[in-house]
């Protein structure tokens, strides 16, 4: 190429390489993007997530923190551990209001929203009118887990019952429930456990509720889980249940003996037992699961859902799906 060629090459080449950058920043931005929108009034909506946990041992916090970190490099973001304890929500929305969001959009990490402990959160942020009776309950559960406590009230007349105060709208997605990617979670945990799929059983194994109707609402969200597992895979059968270790005898009992009775008319039928837990994390549940097998021939996954960018990719999402609809 001459050099009048290339004179009149390089502003184009220019061009292209601008051009390649901006596709770039625009697709790293897409989230983002969709969530700060312009008000009519010239302002910018800047929307933080308040990232609800459960909470557990060290390792259980730190995947939940982690993934807290990878969705805070798009949107401002603040974990709150516990059940429904307000004093570590109000320090969360404290903390974002600080970095001075203009709304604030809870998102509760849980596998279901069948829950008293969403109910509970959803009066706590004013957005129930009525508390559940099991609030009371949750508000002697002051789990800590290193949040920074921050006392409105004044010493002891705090209040954990009563809603929070926030000067900034609040508004609550739904949790995990029956989302896709939670079944291409799981599709892939039993997949990892695979060796001949035509002659494996997988039985997804979640922790459930006390109450019988949040019970049926956790199972047919793990149903609408499982058929999109039956679509997508080639599994001799995929089966699930709930264990429901906080409910009473004779309950928890029934569960176990039906899943006991899952894993072993697989393995008589001359199948592979896959067991895939539905847990967030791995902390405690999961050894009982073991413990109700005991005896029995099964192999189960090493992994819960997390750690795994899917669910950051998760939280994004039910952002901005909540956002649309203003």
């Amino acid at each position: 190429m001459d050099n009048k060629l290339r004179r009149i090459a390089k502003p184009f080449i220019a061009m292209i390489f601008i051009a390649v950058l901006s596709v770039s920043a625009l697709a790293q931005n897409a989230h983002q993007s969709a969530i700060e929108k312009t008000s009519n009034k010239g302002g910018t909506h800047r929307a933080g997530i308040l990232l609800l946990a459960h909470g557990g041992k060290q390792q259980w916090n730190a995947e939940v923190n982690k993934l807290a970190a990878q969705v805070n490099r798009t949107i401002p973001t603040e974990v709150a551990f516990g059940m429904a304890t307000k004093r570590n929500i109000q320090s969360a929305i404290d903390r974002l209001v600080a970095r001075e969001v203009t709304e604030i959009v809870a998102v509760p990490l849980f596998i279901s929203s069948h829950s008293s402990v969403i109910t509970s959160t959803q009066y706590l942020l004013g957005l129930r009118k009525d508390a559940p009776p099991e609030l009371a309950r949750y508000a002697k559960m002051d789990h800590g887990h290193g949040a920074h406590h921050t006392n409105h009230a004044g010493g002891a007349a705090f209040d954990p019952t009563t809603p929070v105060k926030s000067p900034l709208p609040i508004r609550m997605t739904a949790a995990l429930d029956r989302h896709p990617l939670v079944a291409d979670i799981l599709l892939d945990r039993a997949r990892h456990l695979s060796r001949k799929p035509s002659r494996e059983v997988v039985i997804i194994v979640a922790h459930g509720p006390v109450s019988e109707d949040d019970n049926a609402g956790w199972l047919a969200d793990m149903g609408a889980l499982v058929e999109r597992l039956r679509r997508a895979s080639n599994f001799k059968r995929i089966e699930y249940l709930t264990v429901r270790d906080d409910a009473p005898e004779p309950i928890r009992g029934q569960a176990t003996a039906q899943l006991r009775r899952m894993a072993r008319r697989a393995s008589n039928e001359g199948n592979r037992v896959l067991i895939v837990p539905l847990l967030l994390s791995y902390g405690g549940i999961e050894e009982g699961i073991r413990k109700r097998l005991e005896g029995l021939d099964y192999v189960i996954s090493p992994q819960a859902l997390l750690p795994d960018d899917r669910l950051a990719q998760w939280v994004l999402l039910m952002v901005e799906d909540l956002t649309k609809k203003t």
